[in-house]
């Protein structure tokens, strides 16, 4: 049975009903009179039942207007109960979106650009809880695009159609040697003079790593590696007790304990950049976060 009425029918109803007038009905809910009437002829059909005796003096409700009457109040207040309750959860919802903001990273950048855009954030008055959330670059990528996390910062990811990708920052491969390393008082490094060393390379799999392997086989270099490592953190503790030399991306190395020297021969550069959801409308307090990390860089 098809539902031909709505709850504009029944608020007409319920008006004249109480009023005893269509004229004051249609006063109550700022319609005109032939509306109002246009609204209870639609109600009457739906249900297939008279609801007022209409005279020059009076409007009387019939007796299926009587047995209308607690239905149809039932009804409305139901639906107003609905839309107090869906209203009140998405106030409730948008308070705690906008109180924790969610950032998801990969860890080699922590250093260089979070830390400092967590600071200029904090130092310019927002109060906003952070959560950050790292990973690799396809972690980070799949934490954005299913809405775990507000934004992401990393390298390119693979491709998906509902993410953006907005290129911050060149991040080059560099060598991290032990402080007594021959190379170590080198400013330069060929990937050529890599063959007959211990070499730390990222893990399979990592974006890292896939950068290093499509690059090698550009240039048609062999490269044999001594050891894997899955973290960038790992690969310098490594280094730094002259287990062997570690090509990392810049940003990653952060400590003292190792020496740097510049990969060329093939230069291989890292995009880092902000990734969000496509057709996302941040909010003031991730937009200020965002701002805040492209000023770090």
């Amino acid at each position: 049975m098809r539902i031909n009425y709505d709850f504009g029918d029944l608020e007409a109803f319920l008006a004249v009903k109480e009023t005893g007038s269509f004229h004051a009905a249609a006063e109550r809910l700022n319609l005109s009179q032939s509306a109002v009437t246009r609204r209870i002829r639609k109600l009457e059909q739906a249900l297939d039942s008279l609801l007022f005796e209409r005279t020059t003096r009076a409007v009387k409700p019939t007796l299926a207007a009587k047995r209308l009457q607690a239905r149809a109040e039932a009804i409305l207040d139901d639906a107003h109960e609905t839309a107090r309750a869906m209203r009140d959860e998405s106030v409730a919802f948008a308070h705690q979106r906008g109180a924790v903001v969610t950032l998801a990273t990969i860890p080699t950048v922590l250093g260089r650009i979070v830390i400092p855009a967590l600071r200029a954030f904090r130092a310019a008055g927002h109060t906003s809880r952070l959560r950050l959330v790292d990973g690799s670059a396809n972690e980070v990528a799949e934490a954005v695009a299913g809405g775990e996390a507000d934004f992401g910062l990393c390298s390119i990811p693979l491709t998906d159609p509902q993410t953006v990708f907005e290129p911050l920052f060149d991040d080059p491969m560099v060598l991290a040697v032990p402080k007594d390393h021959d190379f170590a008082g080198r400013s330069r490094v060929q990937w050529s003079a890599l063959t007959d060393v211990p070499l730390i390379l990222p893990a399979r799999g990592t974006g890292n790593r896939l950068l290093i392997d499509e690059a090698m086989a550009k240039a048609r270099l062999p490269l044999r590696w001594s050891f894997e490592a899955g973290r960038s953190t790992t690969a310098l503790d490594l280094v730094a007790s002259g287990i062997g030399l570690a090509p990392l991306p810049r940003s990653a190395v952060s400590t003292a304990e190792v020496s740097v020297c510049a990969l060329e021969e093939p230069e291989i550069m890292r995009p880092i950049g902000l990734l969000s959801r496509l057709g996302q409308r941040d909010s003031v307090t991730v937009a200020a976060l965002k701002e805040a990390v492209r000023t770090a860089i």
